[in-house]
This record gives structure tokens, C-alpha cells and sequence, in this order.
């Protein structure tokens, strides 16, 4: 797919168009890109790429490599990973699962301004990728705060198997955000004179929100570690409340096992044992250990 860069906008174009416009935007896959030679001497680029891992920017001579890989938000959605060759009035764009059009259209729908340009374009382009990612952040720290909120009630059930993949997707998106924000230090370094000042102004901007997104993720991971903390602190007033009732128990039958173990010694001398009023007499003695240890636990506020 091709386009052209107007002043008044992104329109399509075709090959022919493309190649004798000064401001272009290609697509391509990264097959296409590898066959077609021709090309890569056109653009002065001889550099190949086999798969996209992470997020880079590197500068060559006459020309800016990159690629992307922006992680999923949710299972239903798939990563999406794609390269992007910048030189003087050329950006190309290598693609293989066609979702990268999609986000060309979708700027090319929103450059209605005068005065567009391509280096605009890439502004923008590289801006629709973190749009909603504000409202995403924002959606996992109210999960976060809602589990929270369980684990104070006392009703977080597999707290750990639920906090584990909230915590994997933000480590995922805090490597993301570091990542961008080297490319956007490798794109205000400029060392290839592509951009003029005005556009090093805009991904100034692009480099600033991508460190404050940065900045959010990594709160966001301090007070999920905060969350778990306060989930293990309340097993450990749980388990400390078990142990002081067992405590508790312990202690009140201990003198009543005392008293079993006195009168069940195998003496052949015991006077208690033969006298008429010796079971009522130990069972009120027993009655009266529990009731008086009860109370006394009780104004010690031991439960």
C-alpha cells in the first residue's frame, strides 16, 4: 500500500505516484522487502531484518531503523510487531499481519490540518499507538484497588493467581515504555539531519508522554507489590488470631488436665476418692477455672 504526504493531508497512491512524490509512505511486508532489491538500492538501504523482538531505534547512514512491538492488552487482542525504515522524504513500513494499514488509516483519517508533513505523519503515527494507553493503566489500578479492597474484607479468593498476570501485563508495558523511550531519544538526537526543529519539538512531546506512561507503569508496580504485602500481612493476623485461640484453649484446659492427671495417680492412700461430695466438688472447681480464666482473658482483651 501506498500514500503520499500533502500539506493538506495523507492520500493514496500508486507505485508510480509514490516513487515520484517527495513525501511517501510504503507498506510492505517483510517478504516483499527482502525480494525486492531494487527498492532497497532506490532508498540507499541495504540493511535486513528477519523478526521484530523489542522496541529499537538505531541510526545508519542517510537513514533510521526501528521496530516496534506493542504488547496485547487483553487475550483477545494479538501483538502487534512491525519495522519502519525513516530517510529524506521516505518512511517505509514492514508489516506481516496487516494491522499496521489499519493504523496508517486511521491517521491518514485524522490529518485534516494545513501543513502536513511526513515527518507529522510520524509524529502521529507513532502517537496512535499510546491513545488509549492512559485509560489502560488506569483500568488495571482499579482492578488493583478492587482487590484490594477484597483482601481488607477478607474475601480475596486466589489472590496470587489473580495478581499474577495483572503483575506480568505491567512489567510487560514498563519494558515497553523504557524501550520508546529510547526511540524517542534516538529520534531528538537526529544525527542524520531528518527532521527540522519544529519536528523535533513534537516527539519531544512523544518522548515526554512515553517517560510520564513510563513513570504511571511503575507506580502502578509499586502499589500492586503494595496490595500483595497487605494480602500476606492479613494471612498473618489470620494465622496470629488461630494460634491465640489455640493459645487461649491451651491454657484454660491446662489446670483441668492437671487435675485428671492428680486424681488419676494410682496411689492405694487418697481420701478424696472415697468421699461423697468429691465429683460435684471437682467439677465446680473445673467450671470455675474456665469461667474465671474466660473472664480474665477477656479484660486482658486477649479475644
Amino acid at each position: 500500500m501506498y500514500y503520499i504526504v500533502q500539506e493538506d493531508g495523507i492520500r493514496k497512491a500508486d507505485k508510480k505516484q509514490f516513487l515520484e512524490a517527495s513525501d511517501g509512505i510504503c507498506i510492505l511486508t517483510l517478504e516483499e522487502w527482502q525480494k525486492e532489491q531494487k527498492w532497497r538500492s532506490f532508498f540507499g538501504i541495504w540493511h535486513s531484518i528477519d523478526c521484530v523482538h523489542y522496541c529499537e531505534m538505531e541510526s545508519y547512514r542517510d537513514f533510521l531503523f526501528g521496530t516496534i512491538r506493542v504488547p496485547a492488552k487483553s487475550l483477545q487482542e494479538k501483538t502487534q510487531e512491525f519495522a519502519i525504515y525513516i530517510t529524506k522524504g521516505y518512511i517505509i513500513l514492514l508489516d506481516e499481519n496487516g494491522r499496521i494499514e489499519k493504523q496508517v488509516q486511521q491517521v491518514a483519517q485524522a490529518a485534516v490540518h494545513g501543513e502536513y508533513s511526513l515527518e507529522r505523519f510520524l509524529y502521529d503515527f507513532l502517537q496512535s499507538f499510546l491513545s488509549k494507553d492512559l485509560l489502560f493503566l488506569e483500568s488495571l489500578e482499579q482492578k488493583i484497588a478492587g482487590m484490594e479492597e477484597e483482601v481488607l474484607r477478607g474475601r480475596a479468593e486466589e489472590f496470587n493467581y489473580r495478581m499474577l498476570p495483572i503483575k506480568k501485563m505491567i512489567a510487560r508495558f514498563y519494558h515497553y515504555y523504557s524501550q520508546l523511550t529510547e526511540i524517542g531519544e534516538a529520534l531528538l538526537e537526529n544525527q542524520e539531519n531528518l527532521f527540522g526543529k519544529e519536528d523535533l519539538q513534537n516527539f519531544q512531546i512523544y518522548s515526554d508522554r512515553v517517560c510520564r506512561l513510563a513513570g504511571e507503569t511503575k507506580l502502578l508496580r509499586e502499589y500492586a507489590m503494595q496490595v500483595q504485602e497487605v494480602y500476606q500481612s492479613e494471612i498473618g493476623l489470620r494465622q496470629n488470631n488461630v494460634m491465640k485461640i489455640l493459645t487461649i484453649v491451651t491454657t484454660i484446659f491446662l489446670p483441668l488436665s492437671l487435675i485428671a492427671g492428680w486424681y488419676g495417680m494410682n496411689f492405694s492412700y487418697m481420701p478424696e476418692l472415697a468421699y461423697k461430695y468429691a465429683y460435684p466438688i471437682v467439677f465446680l472447681v473445673s467450671v470455675m477455672i474456665v469461667i474465671v480464666s474466660l473472664v480474665f482473658f477477656k479484660k486482658k482483651k486477649f479475644w
